[in-house]
C-alpha cells in the first residue's frame, strides 16, 4: 500500500513540473491553432521564394505579404480550432479521460492533419500552374472528381505525396499528444469550457469582420496579393460568389443610361437598331444572295500565342500553324482571350457574350435558350455539329450546346475505338478524322454546315501517341503536347484540302484562352494573347495580318462577317474587318476581376464596387497601374460598368436570345 502511495506520490510531482499550459486542454487546442498558423505561413514563404515578382519587392510589400497573410491565417486556424474547443465543451469529464476519447481524437486529428498536408502540397502544385490560390479553377476541379483525380494520378507523384502526408500528419499527433500527455487528466468547469468557445468564436467574428472577401488586396501586384492570401479563404470566396448577384458587389449606373451607352459601343457600320430603348438587337446588312459558306471551328485548348512563332516565339512550336499562316491565312495578331477556362471560351467565341463575375454562362442555370453562332446560322438553313474527344458533361458542354443551336454532340462514347486517349478524352487526331468523315457527310446533303471541334490534347498529363512527332510522349511536357497539337492540326488541314467542301468552307482555328496566368495586374492581359487564323480559298485570297485590338467575342461577328449575309444578332462583338478598329476592345475576366481593355487603356472592376485603371499597350511591356485617371479612363471606366450589367440583365431576365 505504502509502494502504491508513494508511485502515485511520483506521478503527481511529475504532473505538477510540467507548465501548467501543458496540462490543460486548451494548451493543447493553442498548439493545434499555432501549428496550422505555422504550416500557413511557411507555404507563404515557399511561395514567396519560388514565385515573387521578377521585378525588385520592396520592403513595404514583403511585410505586407506576410502580415497580411498572416491575419487570414489566424483567422482560418481559430475557424479550424473551433471544432475540438466544441468538442472538448460537450464531451462530459468522465468521457474526457478515457482511452477511448484519446483514441477517437488521435484518429480525427491524423485524418484532419492528412488532409490539410495534401492541400498544402495540392495548392503549391496549383499556384505553380494557375499563379493564384484556389480559385474557380479549384471549384471547377471538385466538381469533375474522375476527370481530375486521375489527371493529377496521371501528372504528379501521388504515391509518394500520400506517403509523406501520412508521415508528417502521424509525427504531429506523435508529438501534441506526448507533449500534452498530462492534459487528460486535467478537469475544467462547464462554465469555463463554454467560455473559451465563445471567445474564440468571438474571435473568428472580430476577424471574419476585417477580411475582403477579394483576397489580400494590398499591393498593386497581384502575384504578391494571391501569396498573400489563404487558400481556404480563397476556395471559399470562390464557391460562394460563382452565381452572385451582379448589382450588389459592383459599379453600376441607371438603366436607361447603361443601355445607351451599350448601345454606342455596339454600333458599328453596315448594322442598325432594330427595337427602340432598352435592347440592343440588331440587323447587320448582308447580300442575300451570296453563297451559304460552311464553317469549322477549331477550338484548340490552352493554345496561346506564347508558343506560335508567327506571334513572336523564336523557337516556335507550331510549325504546322506558322506555315499555314504566312502562306494562305489570315492572321490576327492582336487578340486576347475572354477568360482562362474553357467555359469562357465558349461564351466568348461561340455566344459572343461577355465573362460576368461568377461562372460563365456555360454552367449557369438559365442557358437553356442563349444566342450562339450555331442559333444564328440555323435560322438560315445549316446543319449543325459539336465535336469534344472528351465527356460532354464536363463543364457542362453538352447542355450547353445541344439546348442552343447544334442539332448533335459527338462526344468519346461515340468513339467506340479511339487510337490513343487520356482521362480527358481521345487524341486531337482521333477527333480531326472523325469531324472529316462527319462534313463529307454533310455536305453530301447539300446544306451548308457548321462543325465546332473542342480539341484535349494539349492538357496535362500532356500525352499523346507514339510515333506522331519526333519528341517521347513519356516525358509528359506541355511543350511536346503542344507540337502534337499543332501536328494533328496539320495532319486535319492537309486531309481537308482533299475534301470537295474545301472550296466553299470557312476555317478558324482560335485558343480557348492560354496556357497559364502570369503578371502583376488583377487581370494580367499580357498572358491572355491567343491566336486567330481564318483559312479558306473562299474567303481568303491572300495571307494577311491583321492587328485590330479585339477578343474571344469577336470571332463570331468577324466569321459572320466574311460569310456576308444578313443576320439579327445580339452579339456583344463586333466584326474585326468592319469599321474603324479605333473603337475595338477587350472584355476580360480573372476570377472575380471583369476589365474593359481600349486604346491601351485598362479598367478593371472588382468586388466591393472597386475599380482599377491601367495603362501601357500589353505587347511591349507589362501595363502599370494608374493611380490618377484621368477623364480618359473614367469615360472608359463607365463604359466598362454599362456593357457588363447590361449583359447581366440581358442573362438574368433571359432575354439573350432571338428565338422563342
Amino acid at each position: 500500500m505504502n509502494s502504491n502511495v508513494s508511485s502515485s506520490t511520483r506521478r503527481t510531482s511529475t504532473a505538477s513540473a510540467v507548465p501548467s499550459w501543458r496540462r490543460s486542454r486548451y494548451g493543447f487546442a493553442l498548439f493545434f491553432a499555432l501549428s496550422l498558423v505555422a504550416v500557413f505561413s511557411a507555404l507563404r514563404a515557399l511561395l514567396f521564394l519560388q514565385f515573387k515578382p521578377d521585378a525588385a519587392v520592396s520592403t513595404a510589400d514583403v511585410a505586407g505579404t506576410f502580415l497580411h497573410g498572416l491575419e487570414r491565417d489566424v483567422f482560418v486556424a481559430l475557424l479550424y480550432t473551433l471544432p475540438l474547443l466544441f468538442w472538448f465543451l460537450i464531451l462530459r469529464e468522465r468521457w474526457f479521460i478515457t482511452h477511448w476519447q484519446r483514441l477517437l481524437l488521435r484518429a480525427g486529428l491524423f485524418v484532419f492533419w492528412f488532409v490539410q498536408v495534401f492541400l498544402l502540397i495540392a495548392e503549391y502544385y496549383f499556384f505553380d500552374e494557375f499563379r493564384s490560390r484556389f480559385n474557380t479553377v479549384a471549384v471547377d476541379y471538385l466538381l469533375y472528381p474522375h476527370e481530375v483525380f486521375i489527371n493529377i494520378w496521371d501528372s504528379y507523384p501521388v504515391p509518394a505525396v500520400l506517403a509523406g502526408c501520412a508521415v508528417l500528419s502521424a509525427a504531429w499527433v506523435v508529438v501534441a499528444f506526448q507533449l500534452f500527455r498530462h492534459a487528460w487528466v486535467e478537469t475544467a468547469r462547464l462554465g469555463a469550457r463554454f467560455l473559451a468557445f465563445c471567445v474564440a468564436l468571438a474571435l473568428c467574428a472580430a476577424l471574419a469582420s476585417t477580411l475582403n472577401l477579394k483576397g489580400a488586396h494590398f499591393s498593386t501586384d497581384r502575384t504578391l496579393n494571391e501569396i498573400a492570401d489563404n487558400g481556404a479563404i480563397a476556395f471559399a470566396a470562390a464557391w460562394w460568389t460563382g452565381n452572385l448577384d451582379y448589382g450588389a458587389y459592383y459599379k453600376t449606373m441607371g438603366k436607361d443610361e447603361a443601355y445607351q451607352r451599350a448601345r454606342r459601343l455596339l454600333a458599328e457600320p453596315g448594322s442598325q437598331f432594330t427595337e427602340e430603348n432598352n435592347s440592343i438587337r440588331r440587323r447587320v446588312a448582308g447580300d442575300p444572295a451570296r453563297p451559304r459558306l460552311n464553317v469549322v471551328i477549331l477550338m484548340e485548348e490552352s493554345l496561346g500565342s506564347e508558343f506560335w512563332g508567327c506571334l513572336g516565339r523564336t523557337n516556335t512550336l507550331t510549325p504546322e500553324m506558322d506555315k499555314l499562316a504566312a502562306e494562305e491565312g489570315m492572321l490576327f495578331t492582336n487578340l486576347y482571350a475572354s477568360g482562362n477556362r474553357t467555359v469562357r471560351g465558349f461564351e466568348g467565341v461561340l455566344s459572343s457574350f461577355p465573362p460576368l463575375p461568377g461562372e460563365s454562362i456555360v454552367k449557369r442555370d438559365r442557358s437553356d435558350n442563349v444566342e450562339t453562332i450555331a442559333r444564328v446560322l440555323k435560322r438560315d438553313g445549316y446543319n449543325t455539329v459539336f465535336f469534344y474527344g472528351g465527356r460532354g458533361l464536363f463543364d457542362g458542354m453538352r447542355s450547353y450546346a445541344l439546348p442552343n443551336g447544334w442539332d448533335r454532340f459527338i462526344e468519346q462514347k461515340d468513339f467506340p475505338h479511339p487510337t490513343f486517349a487520356t482521362i480527358w478524352g481521345v487524341c486531337d487526331g482521333d477527333t480531326y478524322s472523325r469531324a472529316l468523315e462527319e462534313f463529307r457527310e454533310l455536305a453530301k446533303t447539300g446544306k451548308p454546315f457548321l462543325g465546332t471541334i473542342m480539341s484535349v490534347s494539349n492538357h496535362k498529363p500532356y500525352t499523346y501517341p507514339v510515333g506522331q512527332i519526333p519528341e517521347d510522349p513519356n516525358n509528359h511536357t506541355r511543350e511536346n503536347a503542344v507540337k502534337y497539337s499543332d501536328y494533328a492540326l496539320g495532319q486535319f488541314f492537309k486531309a481537308a484540302k482533299q475534301e470537295p467542301f474545301w472550296t466553299n468552307t470557312v476555317f478558324v482555328v482560335v485558343a480557348d484562352h492560354g496556357a497559364r496566368v502570369y503578371g502583376s495586374q488583377s487581370i494580367p492581359i499580357h498572358s491572355y494573347e491567343i491566336p486567330l487564323v481564318i483559312l479558306g480559298p473562299a474567303v481568303v485570297k491572300e495571307p494577311q495580318r491583321i492587328g485590330a485590338l479585339g477578343c474571344s467575342l469577336d470571332v463570331s461577328p468577324t466569321i459572320l462577317g466574311l460569310i456576308g449575309r444578313p443576320y439579327d444578332t445580339l452579339f456583344f462583338g463586333r466584326d474585326l474587318l468592319r469599321g474603324p478598329s479605333g473603337q475595338n476592345r477587350a472584355l476580360l475576366n480573372h476570377n472575380r476581376d471583369i476589365g474593359l481593355f481600349a486604346k491601351e487603356r485598362f479598367a478593371v472592376l472588382g468586388l466591393k464596387q472597386s475599380v482599377e485603371f491601367y495603362a501601357g499597350d500589353p505587347k511591349v511591356a507589362e501595363i502599370t497601374p494608374l493611380k490618377s485617371p484621368t477623364p480618359r479612363e473614367l469615360e472608359l471606366e463607365k463604359d466598362a460598368i454599362a456593357i457588363y450589367p447590361v449583359a447581366d440583365v440581358l442573362y438574368m431576365i433571359r432575354r439573350y436570345h432571338l428565338d422563342p
